[in-house]
């Protein structure tokens, strides 16, 4: 019988990439998106061509009611939940902290920490077996931003991904015990869309050749290592985040 993962952000970028591998190896993929359903329908049809079954479902991670149901729906789709991918975030336009406004923050802290905090709890709930669960994985996306900090450019997002770190360690300590591993990948300069989102749209090709490895990273390369992550293969990994970064 396939496993199944559910990946929030599933529709495009580090997501979309995720959801395609997993399918290409014959899992079931359950992908959340929160404004374009375009890009959602099309990842859905390149699943299905890739091998595997894939269903879509509107979620804002902001909000708790969206989560619970996007369980649900997984759910009753495919019956159970093997691996969850917790991926969802946004970032803003760069500001120095000075000229930040609340609401601003607030919106970052809402989708990229307390919408990861209840997308984590929902899978422990599904999956810890002293609630009748089978085990499972959750991998956090996080950023390298947690370490070196958003300096000038977005430190309220670099300290919403340092609140993922902190949630992959303390939650893998947690769970281990429920046979859920929960670890964790630290993408660098990646060429996605999240660089438009923040005003920066060509910034990872300005910064990507600094890197050690002289270029920037992939969405497909990130996928890699959060699908490793997923399988028996990282059996004895937990607790771990994976810098994947060229270097950086």
């Amino acid at each position: 019988m396939p496993k199944t993962v559910l990946i929030t952000g599933g529709s495009r970028g580090i997501g979309r990439a995720t959801a395609l591998l997993c399918a290409e190896r014959g899992w079931n993929v359950a992908i959340s998106y929160v404004g374009n359903k375009a890009a959602a329908e099309q990842t859905r049809n390149d699943c299905r061509e890739a091998g595997g079954e894939c269903i879509i479902k509107r979620c804002d991670v902001a909000r708790e009611e969206d989560i619970i149901s996007l369980f649900t729906v997984a759910l009753d789709a495919f019956g159970s939940i093997d691996a969850v991918v917790n991926n969802a975030g946004i970032v803003a336009p760069a500001l120095k902290l000075m000229d930040m406004d609340v609401e601003r923050m607030e919106r970052i802290f809402d989708t990229n920490i307390l919408g990861a905090y209840i997308v984590a709890r929902e899978a422990a709930r599904h999956m810890a077996r002293t609630r009748d669960g089978k085990g499972g994985v959750i991998v956090n996306v996080s950023s390298m931003a947690a370490k070196l900090g958003g300096a000038n450019e977005y430190v309220d997002y670099a300290g919403s991904k340092g609140a993922i770190d902190s949630l992959t360690i303390g939650l893998a300590k947690e769970l281990g015990p429920e046979g859920i591993r929960v670890n964790g990948v630290r993408p660098g300069i990646i060429e996605t869309d999240i660089h438009a989102s923040g005003g920066r749209p060509n910034r990872a090709a300005e910064l990507g050749p600094n890197c050690p490895l002289g270029r920037t990273g992939t969405a497909e390369e990130v996928a890699e290592s959060i699908v490793w992550l997923m399988e028996d293969s990282s059996s004895f990994v937990t607790g771990t985040l994976i810098d994947v970064s060229g270097g950086r």
